[in-house]
């Protein structure tokens, strides 16, 4: 079973993210979950949301995960919430940072030895979308380190998923995710 672990902030787009890579990976037969977890309700308190997915019925419901990602879309939680928690030894990070990997694994030692890649997805949304979030990036990020899916692909599934919104926002997010999948290190 495959486990995803993203931290962001109320408002950010962790669940709709979650969500949306729920029904992409849904099209390809395989199970899937996507759910979050709210301390404070309030837009800007730290929350979590996941994502499972399996070749089989998913019978575990439990937030607990170890997860094989972790995406992090708020870099400021790397220091007021510990990313890190019930990682397993091969656990990929994927972190929002205006910084280079250096000097992010420097001014969080628990990165240390671990696989970290980097994106400033809140430039890109900003730059992209016009508001910072950056949820869309991210999953771009993640299509480019996971491989999980072809980049056009998840992009063709993606204009499904938001296919409510205006045109302009749905390839104003098509960009978002290229830019982060090219941009990802």
């Amino acid at each position: 079973m495959l486990e995803i672990r993203w931290h962001s902030r109320a408002g950010q787009g962790a669940v709709t993210g979650a969500k949306g890579l729920a029904d992409v990976i849904s099209t390809t037969g395989k199970h899937v979950q996507a759910f979050a977890f709210y301390g404070s309700a309030k837009r800007g308190a730290a929350m979590t949301a996941y994502n499972r997915v399996d070749d089989k019925v998913i019978m575990n419901h439990e937030k607990f995960m170890a997860p094989d990602y972790v995406l992090v879309i708020d870099p400021a939680l790397l220091y007021t919430t510990d990313v890190t928690i019930n990682h397993k030894e091969n656990t990929v990070y994927i972190i929002t940072t205006h910084l280079d990997k250096e000097q992010l694994v420097a001014s969080q030692p628990k990165l240390e030895g671990k696989e970290v890649y980097i994106v400033d997805c809140i430039k890109i949304a900003q730059e992209t979308i016009g508001k910072p979030i950056p949820n869309t990036p991210m999953l771009g990020a993640l299509m480019k380190i996971s491989g999980m899916y072809e980049i056009d692909f998840f992009k063709d599934n993606m204009i499904r998923v938001l296919g409510k919104l205006p045109q302009k926002i749905i390839d104003a997010n098509m960009i978002a995710i290229q830019r982060a999948y090219d941009e990802v290190k």
